[in-house]
């Protein structure tokens, strides 16, 4: 199956799972999550692992053994593509991407930590950030309150310091071309722009 984009359906049938994240629910339109996501979704991930690998398919199942929350089904079908730090997602809202270090090791950060302070490589992100941000996207991650401690606290780049974890992302929500071919260009566009700080974090940091 080649990819023709992801149908309003897809975002259709997750506006109704969040009004009713059911079993019932499920087993009644399970074909449509089968045809309009999952389908779409493969093929995507068929269409582009030559450039960015393969990926994981998360299980729509929610993990609710040690969750308050007792809803049964995810409201969102991810998919994660390790070999290039690259992550696509769609929901209601519609579709999101991203890319960078969702997880960090105690030795990851402490790399990362290294690397914002050093005269060479902290420049090297905050131009790679600014790269980034020109392309659209937004710099999320887990951040600490305060400069960790060792490092001073009016550093040029106190804020950099103060993450854990380093993302970025657009929520792109329902464009006219999402359910179109349009929506892998777009979606690879997107990725290929992430380039500058995952190539910061894969020198820097390191998958451990």
């Amino acid at each position: 199956m080649s990819f023709t984009g992801i149908p309003i359906a897809a975002l259709d049938f997750y506006e109704d799972l969040e009004n009713d994240n059911s079993k019932s629910f499920w087993t009644a339109h399970k074909s449509i999550y089968e045809e309009s996501v999952r389908a779409p979704m493969l093929a995507l991930a068929t269409a582009v692992e030559g450039e960015f690998g393969k990926p994981k398919m998360f299980r729509p199942y929610r993990d609710v053994r040690f969750s308050k929350d007792k809803t049964p089904y995810k409201t969102h079908q991810g998919m994660w593509f390790g070999e290039s730090s690259r992550y696509v997602h769609v929901g209601a809202p519609g579709l999101f991407v991203a890319g960078g270090y969702w997880q960090s090791s105690s030795e990851q950060i402490a790399r990362y930590r290294r690397a914002v302070d050093d005269d060479v490589a902290g420049p090297a992100l905050e131009r790679a950030i600014a790269a980034v941000r020109k392309a659209k996207l937004e710099i999320s991650g887990d951040q600490v309150t305060r400069v960790p401690s060792g490092y001073d606290r009016e550093h040029a780049r106190a804020d950099l310091l103060r993450y854990r974890t380093l993302t970025c992302g657009r929520e792109f929500g329902a464009p006219e071309w999402l359910a179109t071919p349009r929506a892998k260009s777009e979606i690879v566009k997107a990725w290929r722009a992430m380039a500058p700080l995952i190539s910061w974090l894969d020198t820097h940091v390191g998958r451990d």
